[in-house]
């Protein structure tokens, strides 16, 4: 009972509105207090309950703590991977790809749309941080597609929608937060999420080009007058503005695929790449490199403050055999491994509306790996990973608290309603949900890669 008590003030006050880190640290604390015999003993007072019922004493939270993140050479990829994406905005890389690509498919209906997905998905494979991604493209992208008349809703959809790429495809801060939970290598979680990440955006240029052929008038192409690079010029300029990007990716995934490198290793290499590539485009200067770092030490420490809090919360609620429910709960479900999933599935999106990825990567995920682990073995535990991970990708577009709607209203035009963003994410979701669906119904999706590579090794 104390178990789902403190489970439930957790909840309550991350719906309230209190800071993650310190909801999750205070209800450790407060539940520390309730459930353990240090408050009675400190009072004077006899256990009321089983001694055996305890919660082990708070002199031990600090060395899990410090075995959970100092430890933990997974984690060092975060600060990489957020540098490397801070950096990359700076540099001028997607002001180039868009403007590039727009002039590519902008002879076709809907071909800026589909612009916005082949940056995004570049973009998300180069930089993996949704919030850059979703602003850069609001501030460059919406302007145009509104000048040339692109319906509202399709035009903030598509952006926003794009923009969340970076969460699974590679290299993505989910994915590492992720494969340190459930316990599986990031490596592979990269090399899986690929394929699917992929397959996305494809889905989501395929509902482009519908909307395009169904409703001309809300995805006109290109005047003539506004495409003013043709032939072998146009060609030139997208491989000079394709190979940077493209070589950095393969710094990064190439590197991990064949195993020259862990995810760790790959991130500090991509870090450097993306200095490399600013100081290309004359962005490095001493302004940007301090901004640079700022934010990503501000993006991290928010990270990892959550983690201390998420390790307390986790370590008490293990104590008070709140698991214990939640496995019963779990593994009673009629259909077995298929009811585990449906209804893990549906508590991670509902949660979505209203909490924050991490949240529910540190407060729900430890919950469901270790059931998880026991229906479907170790050897698909990835493949449950990128299964939450596309998932949780829904989370920034879900309303009322999807982060990429913030992030793009924050930078839209006056004439961008909320109404308008709200509309245009609506079939972006429903398309992420039909890829949960497609991932779960085929697994070698996400297992294929991974296996190739181990075999290429």
């Amino acid at each position: 009972m104390l178990g789902m008590a403190m489970f439930g003030a957790a909840i309550g006050l991350l719906l309230l509105g209190f800071p993650v880190a310190f909801s999750l640290g205070g209800v450790a604390f407060l539940f520390t207090l309730l459930g353990s015999d240090l408050l009675p003993s400190m009072l004077g007072i006899p256990l009321p309950w089983d001694p055996e019922f305890r919660v082990a004493r708070l002199n031990i939270l600090p060395q899990r703590i410090f075995g959970t993140i100092m430890d933990n050479f997974t984690l060092v990829a975060v600060p990489f991977f957020v540098f490397m994406g801070v950096m990359l905005e700076k540099s001028g890389l997607a002001e180039e790809l868009l403007e590039t690509m727009g002039m590519l498919f902008g002879r076709l209906r809907g071909g800026l749309a589909i612009s916005v997905v082949a940056v995004g998905a570049l973009l998300a494979a180069s930089t993996g941080v949704v919030g850059a991604s979703v602003v850069t493209m609001g501030v460059l992208a919406l302007p145009v597609m509104l000048k040339y008349k692109y319906a509202k809703p399709l035009a903030t959809g598509v952006i926003a929608s794009s923009g969340t790429l970076g969460q699974i495809i590679p290299p993505s801060i989910v994915l590492v937060i992720l494969g340190d939970q459930i316990g599986v290598s990031v490596g592979d979680l990269f090399l899986g999420a690929l394929l699917p990440g992929l397959l996305l955006a494809g889905a989501f240029m395929l509902w482009v080009i519908f909307k395009a052929l169904t409703r001309p008038l809300e995805a006109p192409a290109l005047p003539p007058e506004a495409r003013t690079l043709h032939g072998w010029r146009l060609l030139a300029q997208v491989a000079k503005n394709l190979v940077p990007p493209l070589v950095l990716i393969f710094l990064v995934l190439g590197t991990i695929f064949f195993g020259i490198a862990t995810p760790t290793e790959a991130g500090a290499m991509g870090a450097v790449g993306a200095m490399a590539l600013a100081l290309i485009n004359r962005r490095l200067t001493l302004r940007n490199l301090t901004a640079t770092m700022d934010q990503t030490v501000r993006l991290t420490s928010m990270v990892f403050i959550i983690l201390v809090g998420a390790t307390a919360f986790g370590m008490v609620f293990t104590a008070l055999h709140g698991e214990r429910v939640v496995q019963g709960f779990l593994t009673g479900l009629p259909g077995g491994a298929s009811g585990f999933v449906v209804v893990a599935m549906l508590v991670i999106f509902f949660l979505g509306f209203f909490i924050d990825f991490i949240e529910i990567t540190f407060i729900v995920v430890p919950l469901l790996a270790p059931i998880a682990l026991l229906f479907f073995g170790p050897e698909l535990m990835v493949w449950f990973g990128v299964l939450i991970a596309m998932n949780l990708q829904a989370s920034f577009l879900t309303p009322p608290f999807g982060f990429a709607l913030f992030y793009l209203k924050g930078v839209s035009p006056p004439s961008i309603k909320t109404h308008h963003i709200y509309r245009g994410v609506a079939p972006f979701i429903a398309i992420q949900l039909l890829m949960v669906l497609v991932i779960a119904l085929f697994p070698r999706l996400v297992t294929w890669l991974p296996e190739l590579a181990r075999a290429a090794r």
